[in-house]
């Protein structure tokens, strides 16, 4: 199908951007590298009145990696975030996380910040951002504010965002060096948005795991951790035990949906076994001396 008619708009800084943003409330939508919003809009699923193309905003780009972990600017194209090498050390589980979002003609457009916004359950970044405990800067009328990612998605392609609030950034808190960690998905084709996906990582201490943090996508209304899951895994040697009794809690942790691609019972064995499979990965993965 085609677009409805639209006025195009592409300010020259953030404070213009949310200025059209506020008067044109619900109507105006900002556009980054529109790998979300553009399939919707052909489908006429969403008609805004006004897109508003954040291209020239050179200031919501970047990568920023220091002792106060990583920030990624809203604008930052998943492409960035594969070829930055110093985040194999920075943050492997990030970087891993990234490489499996959708092909790589998406990963050369599609944006953080659009990817925070849009809220799709199964996609990768929101998984690893709640997952670390990331922090999203945003900006309207009323100022700026930080979220905590755990608290900013409310359900599928739903967020706290106000009309007038366009994402600045997302800081993740720094990376523990000698952390283990593993991702995994499925998804039914190559390149396609999950059935279920987890990704974990924690801590060794005196022979047990330290501070766990199990997220998972797809299999969900909304990118979530599963405490359960790490409650039962903190302070306890790994082994196949500890890791099946994981895997069976993280099942009855979900109320994944039903749709036409999978039903509930299959993502919730489909999360228990990736489960096992990522808790194996992560206890063989050698950690850097």
């Amino acid at each position: 199908m085609k677009f409805c008619d639209f006025e195009y708009v592409s300010p020259g800084s953030v404070e213009e951007a949310i200025g059209l943003l506020a008067a044109n409330p619900g109507e105006a939508k900002l556009i980054a590298g529109g790998q979300s919003l553009l399939p919707t809009m052909a489908y006429r699923l969403a008609r805004p009145s006004m897109l508003v193309d954040l291209r020239h905003l050179d200031s919501l780009r970047g990568i920023t990696v220091g002792p106060e972990g990583v920030r990624l600017g809203a604008l930052t194209r998943w492409r960035d975030i594969e070829a930055d090498g110093r985040l194999a050390a920075a943050h492997p589980l990030l970087q891993e996380a990234v490489r499996h979002v959708a092909h790589y003609q998406i990963r050369n457009r599609g944006t953080v910040g659009g990817s925070l916004a849009h809220g799709d359950p199964a996609s990768e970044f929101p998984g690893v951002a709640v997952c670390c405990g990331a922090t999203i800067e945003v900006r309207g009328e009323a100022g700026s504010r930080e979220i905590p990612a755990g608290a900013f998605h409310v359900g599928p392609l739903s967020t706290v965002l106000a009309d007038d609030e366009l994402i600045l950034a997302i800081r993740f808190p720094p990376w523990q060096p000698d952390a283990r960690w593993a991702f995994r998905e499925f998804s039914l084709r190559d390149g396609d948005f999950a059935l279920a996906g987890v990704m974990l990582c924690y801590r060794m201490e005196e022979g047990v795991m330290h501070a766990p943090r199990i997220g998972v996508i797809g299999a969900c209304a909304q990118p979530m951790r599963l405490p359960g899951v790490e409650a039962c895994l903190d302070g306890r040697e790994p082994g196949a035990r500890v890791f099946q009794e994981a895997a069976r809690l993280a099942a009855l942790e979900v109320e994944p949906p039903d749709d036409l691609h999978a039903d509930a019972g299959y993502r919730r064995a489909l999360l228990g076994t990736l489960t096992l499979r990522a808790l194996h990965d992560a206890a063989r993965r050698a950690v850097p001396a």
